[in-house]
């Protein structure tokens, strides 16, 4: 049997832990980064609760993903006199509770004592950590999880991280910074095995000064993340020595390198079950640093994607052990569509063998080039707490590119070359935006649904060739501009709108309306149809820029809409337009009815185009890399 260093206990000081201790420690004193590299003062008496989204060791996972049985904990410690006691959580938990048994006191010490001690581990528990009770001051270094395994059972693995980035500069040079001087350079296992391919597809990062033995920096044509992380797989599957595995990572993120070292030493040792797995790290929010916004996302039935719990927050301790127990329902009724699942790519661990087996990903761009890949390979999928990246909140950066355009073109190719996800009615999905956006007087963002339908009955002659950039610069530029709610304010004073009253609140909540308005609204376009009686003169409706869920009963009967983007105080004032509505509504739904006529002839050109456009040859042609 051999020692295997699992997860470091972390202190830390970066922004995320600044702004959410309770990520590391639950305490009544206080704490600081030792002098000493490696350590931390705990500088008062008082209880220090390691039970904890980052400090507590996940046992039902890692019993349940790696060969390893056996698991303890190591820490050093010396100062004033203190107790240990080991903790545990399940998901009933909303404290931790100490394990009977497990207790060991301290005496006062100015040399380094050695705590080592088994996890005693019970069959509901979920979470195993341990607690300190401080009479004094004390000093902490050397604190880590670690198992006892056999060494035949430890497999070798070279971990390649692949970050597709444009002009992201400040958040691409930090991560450089900490995975050199955290990862490269630490005494970790993971230093001599891991390798970061940075695809700069603005080509602004000094190749000369960042490139090094284990980080490279490939200057690439602006392909999107579908084209960059294409880029990085190759480079993957061609670095000596070839790689294992592929950490595929957004650009725009904050990471803990203890996410990235916690995700080797897991695959080091995971069982052959979930040898070919993919690991997920969850998306953190960079405004609420203890805010899980998601873990894992599935396809619904009506076409949208989803996450599969709602937003957790990792300082309640319930919430923590919640998340780590998380069971997908796809086994209830009306649930189904959960198990079309996937992992986003802002942090995601694929295995290079399924790359040798599936292919690269589709030549989308963005949008559904991660979702499309899960789903065509249909994996196991591991996580857990401790694993994750803080990145800004999607309705922080919404894009009517994307979300129209790229969404509607892309849902549409990837299902009738792969058919990915099957329990999903996307025609149903395009009409219900199509006519949201109609509702709204979004005549933009309806052009953008439109346009996505169009390019994908082009066939997949057209998405093969290199169209994906000046596709997605031509929808942006077409896309609704919101202006700064500065430059509106007269106009929005003569429409009665009082910008002194506008909260959230006000704008989500929703308007009573009866059935029959509802019905009408439905029938008519919300009025560009029919009568114009139902047209209420002067009404004006105040909603959400982008929020599709919220304030729909506003909307009926509405003359003007009011669109207000509340985070990043822009507006747009949308009034009716009965010839953009009548060019746009026939348009629609000729492509709807070419789309019913073509559907078979769509479906095989499509599949038998799908090997090649995710093929190493295609992708080498297609970003102008020789060999």
């Amino acid at each position: 049997m051999v020692t295997f260093k699992l997860a470091n206990i972390l202190f830390s000081r970066s922004q995320q832990f600044c702004g959410a201790p309770t990520l590391l420690c639950r305490t009544t004193g206080a704490w600081e980064l030792g002098k000493e590299e490696g350590t931390v003062v705990f500088t008062e008496p008082g209880r220090y609760d390691f039970t904890t989204f980052f400090n507590a060791f996940p046992i039902k996972k890692w019993k349940k993903y790696t060969s390893a049985s056996i698991f303890r904990v190591h820490l050093e410690v010396q100062g004033s006199p203190c107790s240990f006691v080991q903790t545990r959580a399940d998901s009933f938990s909303r404290y931790s509770e100490p394990i009977d048994g497990t207790r060991m006191e301290l005496p006062a010490s100015n040399t380094w004592q050695v705590i080592d001690a088994e996890l005693a581990c019970g069959p509901r528990d979920s979470l195993i950590s341990f607690m300190l009770d401080c009479e004094g001051g004390i000093e902490l270094r050397n604190c880590y999880y670690y198992a006892e395994v056999e060494e035949a059972t430890i497999r070798p693995v070279e971990l390649a991280l692949c970050t597709t980035t444009f002009k992201k500069e400040a958040y691409i040079l930090r991560n450089i910074d900490l995975i050199k001087s955290e990862i490269l350079s630490s005494d970790n296992a993971i230093a001599g095995h891991f390798h970061a391919h940075i695809v700069d597809n603005g080509r602004t990062l000094d190749v000369k000064a960042l490139s090094d033995e284990h980080v490279a920096i490939h200057p690439n044509d602006n392909v999107g993340g579908a084209g960059g992380f294409a880029r990085g797989m190759i480079e993957a599957l061609e670095q000596k020595p070839k790689a294992t595995h592929v950490l595929l990572m957004d650009d725009d993120v904050v990471i803990s390198p203890e996410s990235i070292i916690r995700t080797y030493n897991l695959l080091s040792l995971v069982c052959d079950e979930y040898v070919d797995a993919f690991l997920g790290g969850s998306m953190m929010s960079i405004d609420e640093p203890s805010d899980l916004y998601e873990s894992m996302g599935f396809m619904r039935f009506d076409g949208v994607c989803d996450r599969m719990h709602p937003t957790m927050h990792m300082d309640v301790l319930h919430d923590v052990a919640a998340v780590d127990e998380f069971d997908i329902p796809s086994y209830l009724p009306g649930c189904a569509d959960q198990n079309q699942n996937y992992f986003a790519w802002w942090y995601c661990v694929i295995p290079v063998t399924q790359v040798e087996r599936h292919g690269l990903p589709m030549p989308f761009f963005v949008r559904y080039d991660d979702v499309e890949y899960s789903r065509r390979c249909k994996p196991k999928f591991m996580n857990m707490i401790g694993i994750c990246v803080w990145h800004s909140p999607f309705f922080m950066r919404y894009s009517g590119a994307s979300e129209r355009y790229q969404t509607t073109r892309n849902a549409f190719i990837a299902q009738y070359a792969n058919n990915f996800a099957p329990l999903s009615d996307f025609e149903g999905m395009v009409n219900k935006a199509f006519f949201l956006e109609i509702t709204r007087f979004n005549y933009d963002h309806a052009a953008l649904v439109v346009r996505g339908l169009e390019d994908f009955l082009k066939g997949p002659e057209w998405i093969m060739a290199p169209v994906a950039q000046q596709a997605f610069m031509d929808a942006n530029r077409t896309a609704e501009k919101m202006r700064p709610i500065s430059e509106l304010e007269d106009e929005l004073r003569s429409l009665g709108v009082d910008l002194d009253k506008i909260t959230d609140w006000m704008i989500y909540r929703d308007a009573p309306t009866s059935k029959k308005v509802r019905a009408i609204s439905r029938l008519t376009y919300n009025g560009h149809r029919g009568p114009k009686s139902f047209i209420i003169p002067g009404k004006v409706a105040v909603i959400d820029a982008f929020d599709f869920e919220h304030g729909l009963g506003k909307l009926p009967q509405a003359e003007v809409v009011v669109a207000i983007d509340i985070p990043n105080r822009q507006a747009s004032i949308r009034y009716r337009d009965f010839k953009r509505f009548d060019e746009l509504h026939s348009r629609f739904r000729s492509l709807i009815k070419e789309l019913h006529r073509r559907d078979a002839e769509l479906k095989r050109a499509y599949s038998e185009a799908f090997p090649k456009m995710t093929s190493v040859a295609f992708w080498k042609e297609y970003l102008g890399i020789s060999g």
